[in-house]
């Protein structure tokens, strides 16, 4: 049954019967075996069949909903039991907006400490797809916004709260203050990450709820290339306060704490194991 369960997820990830056959390691025909005797335990259709992939029957999606929480059920069991056996081992897979990437290395550091044989794999995206990377089982954990946007059927663990710093020349508009106001930081040229970019949508936001308006002169979905054109002098951007210290300081980049600033908790699924080393 789980081996057939698996042969659902890879369907629904690859919307296509001969690459989900082929990520399988099997041949289409026995995909489609396999797929057809899980329908006959069902006793329904799951699958939309023609000369391609044409989706799923509602049974088939709620079929999913399920297959997602044994298969991953089950991995989780097979890493318990082998941990019982054996000293942890394996890939932890993360996806992580790029907002959080430079507070990665304070969770798997000391995990990597406690179990040495444990090796990760750390991709960047944006909130929408971490979401879909662990609804698809593709990640183990996600570190992203929560209490801002919907974030689905997850379990979630908070990790810090999260403050906001105007980033600037020191001789440039407000560069010599330790605090500005979100009013003050709709003065300034901005550049910024895109709109797609949660991150981006929260600063709209607190923006937004003090009469001002973004209208940043450069976007871009790369916190380096924000980061980088701050530190030539002519540009400044919002960044959240642990980015900014991560990222550091220089003769060129002033940090101003920013007043009355949106506090948003971040969690990972995987984040109450990491937070054990």
């Amino acid at each position: 049954m789980i081996d057939k369960l698996e042969l659902l997820l890879a369907l629904a990830k690859e919307r296509h019967f001969g690459r989900a056959a082929e990520v399988c390691g099997v041949t289409q025909p026995t995909m489609s075996t396999g797929l057809k005797q899980l329908e006959e335990i069902l006793g329904v259709m799951l699958v939309q069949r023609g000369s391609r992939f044409q989706g799923f029957t509602p049974e088939g999606e709620r079929a999913l909903d399920w297959a997602r929480r044994i298969v991953g059920d089950a991995r989780a069991m097979r890493d318990e039991i082998n941990g019982l056996k054996h000293q942890l081992s394996g890939e932890i897979r993360i996806a992580a907006i790029p907002t959080v990437l430079g507070m990665v290395a304070a969770l798997t550091t000391p995990y990597r400490a406690r179990h040495p044989e444990v090796r990760f794999r750390i991709q960047s995206t944006t909130s929408s797809e971490v979401l879909g990377l662990l609804e698809n089982l593709e990640v183990d954990a996600g570190l992203t916004y929560i209490e801002n946007e919907p974030i689905g059927k997850v379990r979630t663990i908070p990790l810090y709260n999260e403050s906001y710093r105007l980033l600037t020349a020191p001789d440039a508009m407000f560069g010599d203050r330790e605090t500005v106001t979100w009013t003050e930081v709709g003065q300034v040229p901005l550049c910024l990450l895109t709109p797609d970019m949660q991150n981006r949508r929260i600063i709209d936001r607190a923006l937004r709820s003090v009469g001002a308006e973004a209208t940043p002169t450069l976007t871009s979905n790369s916190l380096l290339v924000l980061f980088t054109h701050v530190k030539t002098g002519r540009w400044a951007s919002v960044m959240p306060a642990k980015l900014a210290e991560t990222l550091g300081l220089s003769d060129t980049v002033r940090s101003s704490s920013i007043a009355f600033a949106i506090s948003r908790s971040q969690r990972s699924p995987l984040a109450s194991s990491l937070a054990l080393s």
